[in-house]
């Protein structure tokens, strides 16, 4: 098994994911992954607990009712929360919402971890991305890591209410057959100072 840092990634990516400096460059970087780490692990936990609160009451119907309803604005109120120089929202390559499309670098990215996951590398936890000089990305891959995951992104043949809500809401649906473990996309924090 390979292992890499987000310098390997850079080196893969042909960039450099390094960010420009405050007083030095350690220090930018520092403060953008404790800033990043902080308002995606808010969103997670946010998230999270509702969709664990839905699962538990009504089942993953209820879940997938309450990502289609209430996952945008939840991930907006976070976002709102960090003042505007911060900006929070979930990529994929394999999107359910057509929003979550993964575009540009953003795109570039997880397919480069995508392709070093498919080839047995461990993945960073995150990654930072200079946009340009007053602009930064951090990157948390998320991956499948919980059984309760695949009830609405594994195999939901099984589940004809499921697979008729995801169908009817989501036409072009790409985000179900995951299995645990699979890159299921990232949560991207733009920082803008």
């Amino acid at each position: 098994m390979k292992i890499v840092s987000h310098m390997g990634i850079a080196a893969l990516l042909g960039t450099s994911l390094l960010a420009n400096p405050y007083t030095t460059p350690q220090e930018e970087y520092e403060s953008i992954v404790k800033t990043g780490n902080e308002v995606a692990s808010t969103l997670i936990q946010t998230l999270g607990k509702n969709l664990k609160q839905h699962l538990k009451s009504e089942g993953p119907l209820g879940a997938a009712t309450f990502c289609a309803s209430q996952a945008f604005p939840l991930t907006d109120k976070v976002s709102a929360q960090y003042g505007r120089e911060i900006s929070i929202k979930r990529i994929s390559l394999n999107e359910r919402n057509p929003a979550n499309a993964a575009k540009g670098s953003e795109k570039t990215i997880l397919e480069a971890l995508q392709k070093l996951q498919d080839s047995g590398v461990v993945l960073p936890k995150y990654l930072v991305e200079r946009v340009d000089t007053a602009t930064a990305k951090y990157y948390k891959p998320l991956h499948i890591n919980k059984g309760v995951c695949l009830k609405c992104h594994g195999d939901i043949s099984d589940n004809a209410k499921l697979a008729d809500f995801i169908k009817s809401s989501y036409p072009n649906d790409k985000a179900t057959g995951y299995k645990m473990g699979d890159l299921r996309g990232a949560i991207v924090v733009t920082i803008t100072k």
